[in-house]
């Protein structure tokens, strides 16, 4: 099994910087997109970032120039570095990774969300 789990969330003003990180642990042969999706209250989940094993992001519109997605292989560790928060970006955050295992084929997986509000 593999399994994500996200940590870093929490309470900042508007314009203040938060980061989360997102462990993943298991049976991992490779590791092959990391993501940070968020879902605010009555909305869909909606992409933020995503890296590739070779390094490539991808960032939505919205966050652009103000977050940072990263990761450390080493680790199995993806970062999202947040920047000049606004109150828009208040949501629950998930992590997301694909890949494959040693013995169970690909695996697609998504953690248990961490609350970011950003609120004066």
């Amino acid at each position: 099994q593999v399994h994500l789990v996200e940590s870093g969330g929490g309470l900042v003003q508007p314009g203040g910087s938060l980061r989360l990180s997102c462990v993943v642990s298991g049976s991992i042969f490779s590791i092959n997109h990391m993501g940070w999706y968020c879902q605010a209250p009555g909305k869909q989940r909606e992409l933020v970032a995503t890296i590739t094993s070779d390094g490539t992001t991808n960032y939505a519109d919205s966050v652009k120039g103000r977050f940072t997605i990263s990761r450390d292989k080493a680790k199995n560790t993806v970062y999202l570095q947040m920047n000049s928060l606004k109150p828009e970006d208040t949501a629950v955050y998930y992590c997301n990774a694909d890949g494959l295992t040693y013995y169970s084929g690909r695996y697609d997986e998504w953690g248990q969300g961490t609350l970011v509000t950003v609120s004066s």
